[in-house]
């Protein structure tokens, strides 16, 4: 329809250029499904916008088009209904599950996420860093593009050496298996356990230090329990990721990459990039940036986190042909990464195809989360507590088997979770709490999957059969249904643009409230219409079944 009002326009004299600039979707239904504010061409016609409005009003017409209104400098569609009924259903049952799709992109694009360290398991922030990476993942690939997962494992660095040491002085040879432990958790005991012993022997920061240096001089026995406690947590790792239903096609390992960073750093002091300080620390001077000093390599020799990214953003290139590259990272590494495309500029790198997508941190009703101090939300203990809270509500309304009810709840949990973590422009700290997350009503993912299920149920209970109807004189429910039905391509490619899963959360939920308020208030099994109402029952379930994949959510036939 957009397509249409635009060649109308085009006919009418104007260039397709200022149409696409300036055509609008009114916030208020009442001014039209789309306004074209009349301000633009005022200057090069001499006239005043309103005398435009009204003239153009008077001249466009169409038989897609019910109406062309003037109001103001502003000139209002109003789509034939019955037209776009037409239209939109015959193009989602035709598409189906590519409805909304494109192919309009065919970029070669990285989405790194989310690079966990192998020190701990992973919490809550880990879960929307995930939540966030696949979903984008996902609308990229919708969009015609090949998309890359990538998951760059940190698993060296003084934090590593922290859960190793506390491990080495009081593990006392124990292991996951002896203690019934989960492997990534086992590990990230020991981490706590070091920051509450380095509050009572502050020298315990130097060993750890000295753990490192040892670790990167080659030490066997140091790296024998490198290894041993890495393993652990690696196992660990890829249980929560399958558990969420996260797979990469590439990992990266930060003790493979830093040696060619160090040469890098090295190479940046030959060249006068970097500068060697007095204490023998290696540094780069971004003052002129705005970002003050950083240190690359230690007094020591050691290696910082920066040093091995500055190696691995070339890298990645060079193995896949990349276009682009997005760091999936809290904004609490805004200054990392400026401070990494600063130096990378300086070595003559193009930045301009590296991206830091930074979302907000997730904090719990009770404040804010502590890896050091083990008061985070960890990942599989949330996902099973909310399992559990979702288990006690299918208990109430059926009577399952053990392993339905075990299915079942894993993705009703999951739907909460991701929707939860979703639905905030993720550029914005959120507050997460697991008793509203799953309520099976309101702005949530259940309430989703439960509106589908629905739907489903609809079309179980009734003889659909596409194409036996005529759509004639809709409803404005009908109406608002088709409307909102009709837009999500516009809704897919506006979330491409700005990597805001957020924009798809919104509207699987709009979209969801408008079908339950068209089913309670039009009658479907029985009603004249019915083979009608059947079809905008059966488009709703596509649309938003195809929503909840760009999500990561999967739905279920019933709840």
């Amino acid at each position: 329809m957009k397509e249409i009002i635009i060649k109308l326009l085009e006919k009418a004299g104007m260039q397709r250029e200022i149409i696409l600039q300036n055509l609008e979707v009114p916030k208020d239904s009442s001014l039209g499904d789309f306004a074209f504010p009349c301000f633009a061409l005022a200057k090069s016609l001499k006239k005043n916008p309103v005398e435009i409005a009204k003239k153009l009003a008077s001249e466009i017409s169409s038989p897609e088009i019910e109406k062309v209104e003037a109001k103001g400098p502003y000139l209002n569609f109003f789509i034939n209904g019955d037209f776009l009924a037409k239209e939109t259903i015959k193009e989602i049952e035709k598409e189906k599950n590519s409805y909304g799709s494109s192919s309009n992109s065919k970029k070669r694009i990285m989405v790194e996420y989310p690079s966990p360290n192998t020190n701990k398991p992973l919490h809550l922030g880990h879960l929307r860093n995930m939540a966030i990476g696949e979903s984008v993942s996902r609308i990229l690939e919708y969009c015609g593009n090949k998309v890359i997962r990538a998951n760059l494992v940190n698993d060296r660095g003084v934090h590593i050496c922290k859960s190793m040491l506390s491990y080495e002085k009081w593990g006392k040879g124990k292991t996951p298996k002896s203690e019934n432990k989960k492997p990534d958790h086992f590990v990230g005991d020991y981490y706590v356990l070091f920051n509450k012993k380095s509050k009572e022997n502050p020298n315990l920061e130097e060993e750890a230090q000295e753990c490192l240096r040892k670790w990167e001089a080659g030490d066997k026995k140091t790296l024998a329990l490198w290894k041993k406690m890495n393993g652990w947590a690696m196992e660990g790792l890829k249980e929560t990721y399958a558990l969420f239903g996260v797979k990469h096609d590439k990992e990266y390992f930060e003790s493979c990459l830093y040696k060619k960073g160090k040469e890098i750093v090295e190479l940046g002091l030959k060249k006068g990039i970097f500068r060697k300080r007095e204490d023998d620390a290696i540094i780069v001077d971004l003052s002129k940036e705005g970002f003050g000093e950083k240190v690359l390599l230690r007094k020591d020799g050691t290696s910082v986190y920066i040093t091995q990214d500055l190696y691995l953003a070339k890298l990645k290139f060079d193995e896949f042909k990349l276009d682009s590259s997005i760091y999936v990272v809290g904004n609490e590494q805004i200054y990392h990464f400026n401070v990494l495309f600063s130096i990378l500029r300086k070595f003559g790198i193009d930045t301009s195809k590296l991206r830091h997508l930074s979302y907000g941190m997730v904090e719990l009703p009770e404040g804010k989360m502590k890896s050091r101090e083990g008061n985070v939300v960890d990942a599989d203990d949330l996902i099973l507590s909310i399992q559990s809270l979702a288990k006690e509500e299918l208990r109430k309304r059926f009577t399952l088997s053990k392993k339905e009810l075990n299915d079942r709840s894993l993705k009703i949990a999951l739907a909460a979770i991701k929707y939860m973590l979703l639905k905030i422009d993720i550029s914005k700290n959120t507050i997460f709490n697991p008793k509203e997350a799953i309520k099976f009503e309101g702005d949530t993912g259940p309430y989703l999957l439960y509106s589908y299920a629905r739907a489903k149920s609809i079309l179980r209970k009734a003889k659909y059969h596409p194409e036996k109807y005529e759509i004639k004189n809709l409803n404005d429910m009908e109406k608002h249904l088709v409307n909102q039905l009709s837009i999500f391509p516009e809704i897919v490619s506006e979330a491409l643009k700005s990597y805001s899963p957020n924009i798809i959360a919104n509207y699987a939920f709009q979209l969801s409230q408008m079908f339950n308020e068209f089913y309670h208030s039009d009658k479907v099994i029985g009603s004249e219409q019915e083979q009608l109402r059947l079809s905008l029952v059966s488009c709703f379930s596509q649309v938003l079944k195809n929503a909840l994949f760009l999500l990561g959510i999967q739905v279920l036939e019933k709840m």
